[in-house]
């Protein structure tokens, strides 16, 4: 690749094949059983958490570059499975895990760096342990900044404990992507997928929620988090969150000194929607400059032509479409650390 990318995916996952080989040598160090079966893996985290079997291209490098090839994406910003991200571990086992975690993702980029960008793991059921090694991973590995779960081992994100990450990120000018796990637990929808249809974006939208009506973006104004899957459903209940603020409804004002429009409006999304039509509300609702290209790389809910999705937007042309394939995000990228 030769010049600045055109085009930039925030959401793309990935499991260095150096953390399984590591897990199946030593996985009692990390508090981790990995268990292989017809060519697939799950892990069995703390001895109570158990994946779901892995796919095997989040291991597949040359797959990878031939797929960003075909779909026209010259940089992915590489992040872990989020069911990998093991909360449940203890702080200790945690911060182990996810400094090797860290270092493998950062040496498999370096196969391609011209390619490749790197978000951390951070054991965040220990936030001053979290804070620590996502200092670590921007300032020593190079990485962008964190991906996280939306929910902490059962906390939600608003939990005060978190401040110490909340701070560390802010200062670091850290990305912070925020993606959903455990989607609606407890709720019937394993039926027709709709754990994925209708748990993803809600479990964002939840997490979200807690963001805003929790006033953490309040305390921490210059976090810089991107949303996957285009903000689950809270771009388009934007109004509805206002109004509970105005109508001082059970406290959704309590933590707050501005409408929580205008805190979402702040807050980056990606373009993992499916729909040329939902991705133009989007562009209206929050502005060209808040939305970012996205894949959700390999996953079958992906979208396999991120590019052609976005050139498919009515409007959305020039400057305008150059901001949302790349621009946007490069700048986040290029000031991270600063």
């Amino acid at each position: 690749m030769t010049g600045p990318p055109r085009t930039i995916d925030v959401h793309a996952h990935c499991v260095p094949v150096d953390v399984m080989d590591t897990l199946r040598a030593d996985g009692g160090r990390y508090g981790i059983e990995v268990a292989d079966q017809d060519g697939r893996s799950a892990v069995l985290i703390a001895g109570r958490v158990q994946t779901r079997p892995m796919f095997p291209a989040l291991m597949d490098l040359p797959r990878r570059l031939a797929a960003m090839d075909t779909a026209g994406v010259d940089v992915q910003v590489l992040s872990s499975w989020i069911d990998l991200t093991a909360y449940a571990l203890e702080p200790v086992a945690g911060a182990r895990y996810a400094r090797m975690f860290n270092e493998a993702l950062a040496a498999t980029a370096a196969t391609a760096p011209d390619r490749f960008r790197t978000l951390a793991t951070v054991p965040l059921q220990a936030p001053d342990r979290a804070a620590e090694e996502l200092r670590h991973a921007v300032t020593a590995l190079g990485m962008v900044g964190a991906e996280i779960a939306t929910t902490v081992d059962g906390r939600e994100l608003d939990d005060p404990e978190l401040a110490p990450f909340w701070s560390a990120a802010e200062e670091l000018r850290a990305v912070v992507v925020v993606h959903p796990y455990a989607s609606l637990a407890g709720r019937g929808v394993s039926r027709y997928h709709l754990n994925n249809l209708v748990g993803n974006p809600a479990e964002t939208t939840i997490a979200v929620a807690h963001l805003v009506h929790g006033g953490v973006l309040e305390r921490h104004p210059g976090l810089r988090v991107v949303l996957v899957h285009g903000g689950g459903f809270a771009p388009y209940q934007m109004g509805r969150w206002d109004r509970g603020y105005s109508a001082a409804a059970d406290g959704a004002e309590e933590h707050l000194t501005r409408p929580p429009s205008e805190w979402l409006r702040q807050l980056w999304f990606d373009t993992v929607l499916h729909s040329p039509a939902s991705l133009r509300f989007l562009v209206d609702a929050v502005g060209i400059g808040q939305v970012v290209l996205g894949s959700d790389y390999p996953f079958r809910m992906g979208d396999p032509d991120p590019v052609a999705t976005v050139r498919a937007v009515a409007g959305l042309e020039g400057h305008d479409l150059a901001r949302v394939l790349a621009g946007n995000l490069a700048t986040l990228l290029a000031e991270v650390g600063r």
